[in-house]
């Protein structure tokens, strides 16, 4: 007998990378045992030149396909080059090294990402060749009039569900056809991997409705919000206590340090972050409690009970989860080491 098993990876494009996925036939004999490297034409990605374009497929990560059902297997793999050594493209790797560094300090996150449904060229519930009614009624509302892609939302959840990822919420957006799902509270290795899959299936389910997704983190100019993935995170003294909150937020301002995250935070982060429509300028840097247009926010239950979580609302809804994550993990747990607040 025989099973399905979908290699999932991420591709070279730039400056927003693609996910990209063909389907490998396995024996039973291969559950439950180590899954098998794979290859694929690196020049068809963008990760090789068509005269050396073997590139390997590693992989990291597998759960159940919920939408073909049966023993048939979603795979996350690495990108590596022929000699088995990292692709450049592999974000991946480089925060496998952060996250060892720093797994004493047990850093989490929940990410939440935002995106918009496509009816062609126009976002879904937009009327054609025109536009609807100004944002207000359309956050996590309820009636057909403000409310567009719910039969989608709900059929990639329960996908999410199935594979066994770590969603913890939905709900809708600010504009229509605009939705948010979330992801977490998990270790940086383990939200970022959900999180590419739970794209994935975003974008699989979304094609049974005949729709797409997108990422995009400002979809529509104008007097629309964006969409962002923001970013919260904690480690153990974090959970534990106030000032490694505070030691946490200011690292995030330090020197360079904004400047280093914004720039690898999503590509069209300066048409998202205008200090408008709940976000703070990308070129500037501030905290707050419960500040919805500050670059960090801490939750005001947060400050009330002294200890939890900071929410970094700059990254985009396309920023890479490797990177963001590795970002936070070494910029704030490298100040927190610094402190003794560890």
């Amino acid at each position: 007998m025989t099973f399905k098993a979908e290699y999932i990876w991420i591709d070279g494009t730039e400056p927003t990378a693609k996910l990209r996925s063909k389907t490998k036939i396995l024996t039973d004999d291969a559950q439950g045992a180590e899954l098998p490297l794979w290859g694929f034409d690196g020049s068809s990605t963008n990760q090789a030149k068509g005269h050396a374009s073997d590139r390997v497929l590693k992989p990291v990560y597998s759960c159940p396909d919920p939408i073909r059902g049966g023993a048939d297997i979603l795979v996350l793999c690495e990108v590596l080059n022929t000699d088995m050594t990292p692709h450049s493209s592999n974000t991946r790797a480089q925060l496998v090294e952060v996250a060892e560094r720093f797994a004493a300090q047990e850093p989490i996150f929940g990410i939440e990402q935002e995106y918009t449904f496509f009816e062609g060229d126009r976002p879904l519930g937009f009327p054609a060749g025109g536009f609807p009614a100004p944002q207000g009624g359309y956050y996590c509302g309820v009636g057909a009039d403000e409310i567009h892609g719910r039969d989608v939302v709900e059929a990639h959840l329960d996908n999410c569900l199935k594979a066994g990822l770590g969603i913890s919420g939905i709900n809708a957006e600010v504009m229509p056809g605009q939705w948010e799902f979330q992801v977490g509270p998990l270790s940086p290795l383990e939200v970022s991997d959900q999180l590419w899959v739970a794209r994935w299936l975003l974008y699989r389910t979304a094609e049974d409705f005949k729709v797409s997704a997108t990422l995009d983190p400002k979809p529509v100019k104008g007097d629309w919000n964006g969409a962002g993935a923001h970013t919260n995170f904690s480690t153990r003294a974090m959970r534990e206590g106030y000032p490694a909150i505070i030691t946490a937020c200011e690292s995030l301002g330090e020197g360079s340090k904004p400047m280093d995250h914004v720039k690898n935070y999503g590509a069209g982060i300066d048409d998202r972050l205008t200090g408008l429509h709940e976000t703070a300028p990308w070129n500037e840097y501030s905290y707050g409690v419960s500040d919805r247009g500050a670059s960090v926010r801490i939750p005001w239950q947060v400050e009330k009970d002294g200890k939890g979580y900071i929410e970094d609302r700059r990254p985009n809804a396309n920023v890479d989860p490797y990177v963001v994550t590795r970002l936070l993990v070494d910029t704030c747990c490298a100040a927190l080491e610094k402190a003794g607040q560890v």
